[in-house]
């Protein structure tokens, strides 16, 4: 009989650890009566030293289901595609990255308080699109995703009240243009 872990195969660390982590938050949110999920994982800004704690943990929380299974869908499908190119390093550097800006962003300007990691979603969504770029030329999927997806949210935050973070996946999204410039600029500047 083979072992599971000759059959099996961690082959996206952060991804898989992410999503992981996530479901757990939310299982235990739900067994143990504390308010797991509202008292640790909604950052609304602040000083103290559980906020800077929640600045970094938001991600992890969601509120419902239906919030979790949409976003560790997503991340599940096409985080490993982006982990393998761009490296575990780099992806969990991008997740931070994301989640520092959303969240500090979201504290200075919007009085309500933030969950779920549909921020990184958005930022990888704009990484995948431009997988296959090649030089000097824009991916006509970036520019469907950017119509679709950022339109979207730009209609969405203007004309709906909702409980959702329209800033937050724009910054998502955001984020990830941002370090496919800089990726773009670095290889250039090396002679890739």
């Amino acid at each position: 009989m083979k072992k599971l872990s000759n059959i099996f195969e961690y082959n996206s660390p952060v991804v898989l650890t992410f999503s992981l982590l996530a479901a757990l938050v939310f299982i235990l949110d739900k067994i143990i009566p504390i308010g797991l999920i509202h008292n640790f994982f909604v950052y609304f800004g602040g000083t103290s030293s559980l906020d800077f704690v929640r600045l970094f943990l938001w991600p992890l929380g969601h509120g419902s289901t239906d919030h979790l299974l949409g976003n560790m869908t997503l991340i599940l499908l096409i985080g490993p595609m982006i982990e393998e190119k761009y490296s575990s390093k780099i992806l969990l550097m991008l997740m931070v990255v994301t989640t520092l800006v959303i969240g500090v962003i979201q504290a200075l300007f919007v009085s309500g308080g933030i969950l779920g990691a549909s921020g990184i979603v958005f930022m990888m969504i704009i990484l995948t699109s431009f997988t296959n770029m090649k030089e000097g030329k824009i991916p006509l999927t970036f520019v469907a995703i950017a119509f679709l997806f950022l339109g979207k949210e730009i209609y969405n935050g203007l004309f709906l009240n909702n409980n959702v973070s329209e800033m937050g996946h724009i910054l998502g999204a955001l984020v990830g243009i941002s370090f496919v410039l800089i990726d773009k600029k670095l290889d250039r500047s090396i002679g890739m």
